[in-house]
């Protein structure tokens, strides 16, 4: 009698020690230990689906191959007025180079939509420097057309830290000021991750955005708290899918060019 409790207990302390160990896999996620007589190499290799090629492009800059080209300074074809988008762009194209904002004639925007994507942009500055602060070069560009990168000429030209160049407008600062003079041309280059929203229209996953201002990183997975204000905290007010691209005009002479952008 006394042997078979002995073995009772045995049993169930084997049990217990048994489960403490795979509750400790468990918990830490990890598998128990394989063999490496048992793994091959191939067990950790991926063939499937081949991976896409891309041919990336000869100059820093300029498109890939499967870019969809936005301006190349030829045509405007791709662009729509904001104030009637059955009507062409009317801002000017000059030395079949780059675009310029006509002051007063309305943001131009995308005729395609866009979500998670890649951008490429290229502006400059009006060449006369005439007033500071925000009226300086002030233009940006809106992604999903609500999330606005502000484009300003912050060289030498204090304003409010989320109001420069590199900044997500009235949100997040640039982590530091990379902008060239007022002659010379400026890129960004953008990783944008648009928003997720729940089956009920409240936010899942808030936009993410990095940004390089002339190769250098301003905003660095940054998180975008909600559609753009000039007033008032920013928030997700309704949901939405992909929409346009759009480019500000805030009556001052900013000039775009080489843009291309990479669904995502």
């Amino acid at each position: 009698m006394k042997s078979k409790f002995i073995k009772s207990c045995f049993f169930i302390l084997n049990v217990f020690s048994f489960s403490v160990v795979m509750a400790q896999h468990a918990f830490v996620n990890t598998p128990p230990e394989i063999s490496p007589m048992v793994m091959k190499p191939e067990m950790t290799e991926i063939w499937e689906p081949e991976v896409k090629v891309v041919t990336p492009a000869v100059k820093l800059g300029d498109a890939p191959s499967d870019a969809i080209i936005l301006f190349n300074g030829k045509n405007m074809d791709q662009w729509v007025s904001q104030k009637d988008v059955s009507k062409a762009s009317p801002w000017k194209i000059v030395n079949n180079d780059y675009m310029e904002v006509v002051p007063g004639s309305g943001a131009i925007q995308t005729k395609m939509q866009f979500g998670d994507c890649q951008l490429h942009i290229e502006w400059s500055a009006p060449d006369e420097v005439i007033e500071g602060g925000q009226a300086r070069g002030n233009s940006g560009v809106f992604f999903q057309n609500r999330y606005e990168l502000q484009v300003l000429d912050s060289y030498n030209n204090r304003t409010y830290n989320n109001g420069q160049a590199g900044s997500i407008y009235k949100d997040h600062p640039p982590l530091v000021n990379a902008m060239k003079g007022p002659l010379d041309w400026n890129s960004y280059d953008v990783i944008y991750t648009a928003p997720r929203f729940k089956a009920n229209g409240l936010i899942d996953e808030p936009a993410r955005i990095t940004v390089l201002h002339n190769g250098v990183l301003v905003q660095n997975n940054a998180t975008i708290n909600g559609l753009t204000l000039y007033i008032g905290l920013h928030n997700y007010p309704s949901p939405h899918g992909e929409d346009v691209i759009l480019l500000q005009d805030h009556d001052s002479k900013v000039q775009f060019r080489n843009i291309w952008i990479r669904r995502l």
